[in-house]
């Protein structure tokens, strides 16, 4: 099976930052991983590749989490090529929708022996993301998360959790989408191609990565008690059917808000006051 792939050349190209250096031990794996089956390939790492040099290969193997793969996808915006993700984050949210709990064996066969399918991609203010986005109570996890770098990881994450839903004051925003518009003050304001976010919240269970339109989540008012109590079932993706909870699909939405918003998208912060969100259907190519 494995020596019928399409699979003839192919670049890695690892986050020597993510996974505290784990990441570049997974390149050198991948690498002799494909050696032995007579698979080209290249490590990049501190320097990645041109847009001419990865021309030049069939396949890209990128190794990191969610801000990773964030980064590739705007480096890279019209890539092509056949993509693969292998854990080397914290997150890996996106990976995990792909590939589920696959340990790196299991992910090298998959990949080896998977025919690349079309996903779908969003964009919020000219900035590519593949996972989540996220307006407000997102943006200030991201935000407070700078503050206590030192604590790094899922735990860090966690903390700047914590910190947030006993202290984060709702936003007012008024989103238009599709099938009309929703005005008020929200906990939290997602729009989202995949369905896990945060290391593990399952924010859109259902959540379709190649259907050709994001999911846009949003979560009312909610007292200090109240979100500690729906905390884990937010997590575990039991919430859809809460009363406070609100869902719709769709290609584009218009979020107007009364000041400057962090905006988490991919684990990554931006700011904005005006956002403009659509989806870019059929955008990249994966194999899993």
């Amino acid at each position: 099976m494995a020596q019928q792939t399409s699979i003839k050349k192919v670049a890695i190209l690892a986050n020597p930052k993510a996974g505290d250096g784990k990441a570049l031990k997974t390149a050198y794996w991948l690498a002799d991983s494909l050696h032995k089956l007579k698979i080209t390939n290249e490590i990049y790492n501190d320097e990645w590749p041109t847009d001419e040099t990865l021309n030049k290969f069939t396949d890209c193997w990128i190794i990191g989490g969610d801000g990773t793969i964030n980064y590739f996808i705007n480096k890279y915006p019209a890539c092509k090529k056949n993509l693969a993700l292998f854990n080397g984050g914290t997150g890996n949210d996106f990976a995990w929708k792909l590939y589920g709990d696959s340990n790196l064996a299991e992910r090298f066969n998959q990949v080896i022996q998977a025919t690349p399918k079309d996903i779908d991609a969003g964009v919020v203010n000219n900035k590519l993301y593949i996972n989540c986005m996220g307006v407000g109570f997102d943006g200030e996890i991201i935000k407070s998360m700078k503050t206590i770098r030192f604590l790094g990881g899922k735990l860090g994450y966690m903390l700047a959790v914590i910190i947030k839903i006993l202290s984060f004051k709702e936003k007012e925003f008024s989103i238009q989408t599709e099938q009309g518009q929703f005005h008020g003050k929200y906990l939290l304001a997602l729009i989202v191609n995949s369905s896990r976010a945060g290391g593990g919240f399952y924010i859109a269970p259902n959540a379709n990565i190649n259907d050709g339109k994001l999911d846009m989540v949003l979560c009312e008012t909610l007292p200090v008690w109240k979100r500690l109590i729906y905390l884990p079932i937010i997590k575990k993706g039991k919430h859809m059917h809460l009363p406070f909870v609100k869902q719709s699909l769709g290609k584009a939405f218009t979020i107007q808000c009364k000041e400057e918003m962090p905006i988490q998208v991919d684990g990554e912060l931006i700011y904005a006051k005006d956002i403009q969100v659509k989806v870019l259907e059929s955008q990249f190519k994966f194999r899993y």
